[in-house]
Order: C-alpha cells, then sequence, then structure tokens
C-alpha cells in the first residue's frame, strides 16, 4: 500500500469513528492532515498578498485547523477526498475574514506603511518613499464572490475545482482519485470555470 493509500485508509477509518459519534477522532484527522494543510495555507496564502503582508503560514494554518476541527463535529462526510475539500473550505473562509480585517479604514495595515520602495533621491535631499497600499475593498469583494462562486457549482464540478484550483492535483491524479476518465474530468473542469467565470460577469479578482 502507498502513501496515499495509507493517508487515505486513515482518514477512512476517522470517518467511521466520527459516524459513530466518536469526536475525538476529529483530533487524528488534524494530525493526519497537517502537513497537507500546512502546504495548502501556504500556496493560497500566497493569492492574498494584503494578508501575507501581515500574517504568516503558521498563523492561517493554526486558525484553519481550528475551523477544520469544529466542522468536523458539525458536518458527516463520505469520504476521504472530502476532508481536503473541507479543509480548503475552512482556509479560503479564513483568508477572507483576515482580508478584510486587514482591509478595513481602521486597521493597522490602513493606517501603517511598511511596504516602500524608495524612489531616487535628488542629489541635495533626503530619499522619499512611495507606499503600495493594500489590496482594495473591491478586488476583496470579487474574491469572496469568487469562493461563493464555488461553493454554488455542481457537486461533481466543485470537487474538481476544489482538486485542481486549492490542492494543485492534474487531472489524470484527479481521474484515478474520482474513478473517472481524464476526459470526464476535462469537461467537469471547464464547465466549473465557465461557471465561475459567468457568475463573476468575466471579471475575476487580481492575484
Amino acid at each position: 500500500m502507498d502513501t496515499d493509500d495509507t493517508f487515505s485508509a486513515a482518514l477512512a477509518e476517522c470517518l467511521q469513528r466520527l459516524g459513530r459519534g466518536d469526536l475525538s477522532a476529529r483530533d487524528r484527522i488534524i494530525e493526519l492532515c497537517s502537513d497537507r494543510l500546512r502546504a495548502l495555507a501556504h500556496r493560497m496564502l500566497g493569492r492574498y498578498p494584503g494578508v501575507r503582508r501581515w500574517e504568516d503560514t503558521d498563523d492561517v494554518f493554526q486558525n484553519a485547523a481550528m475551523r477544520l476541527h469544529r466542522a468536523l463535529g458539525d458536518m458527516q462526510l463520505e469520504s476521504p477526498r472530502s476532508i481536503m475539500a473541507l479543509a480548503a473550505t475552512q482556509l479560503h473562509r479564513e483568508l477572507i475574514d483576515l482580508a478584510r480585517r486587514h482591509a478595513g479604514p481602521s486597521s493597522y495595515a490602513a493606517n501603517h506603511g511598511t511596504n516602500v520602495m524608495p524612489l531616487v533621491a535628488a542629489d541635495d535631499g533626503p530619499n522619499q518613499y512611495i507606499d503600495h497600499s493594500p489590496s482594495s475593498d473591491t478586488n476583496l469583494d470579487r474574491w469572496t464572490l469568487f469562493h461563493e462562486a464555488i461553493a454554488h457549482l455542481p457537486d461533481e464540478e466543485r470537487e474538481v475545482f476544489h482538486l485542481v484550483w486549492y490542492l494543485g492535483a492534474d487531472q489524470k491524479t484527479i481521474a484515478t482519485l474520482l474513478n473517472c476518465s481524464e476526459r470526464t474530468v476535462k469537461y467537469r473542469w471547464r464547465s466549473a470555470r465557465e461557471a465561475v467565470r459567468s457568475e463573476l460577469e468575466g471579471k475575476p479578482p487580481q492575484p
């Protein structure tokens, strides 16, 4: 049994325990998923420069892990792969909340310039600096709409979108995981992208 099979089998056992009402299985799920969740947090944090300016990967990971722990007690999941999809959902909710916190008019980020670049100084004068402000509220709203659009996708398309966009899986791996053809994965991925683009009126959020 390879590493992925062992990982999936361990998660499946935890889901069975949860199904029997053993909430302590949540701790084991977090333990099993911690490395993958931290890597996912690092990857997704890169899409939020206004958050990355103030938060690091471990902060996002810890908060998302607590969200996942709570969600595991409230939801009934059917398969191990559903856990990583749920983890991705909790991560982007955490990032959206952090982005809103740091983008508000009263936030520390909005009133403290640290991301500055020096301009060329005049011969007889001091250096001058230009500040790069955090992401606009408009773009943050578009990120929120983007994630909401994903949540509104049909189950099969949403699962493929999660695996491709959040987890970075290739279509061959996804086809094996979902026990379907690569052609089916390609169709679902294309259909999901078109649906999300349509809901955003062709205006995706900026990185």
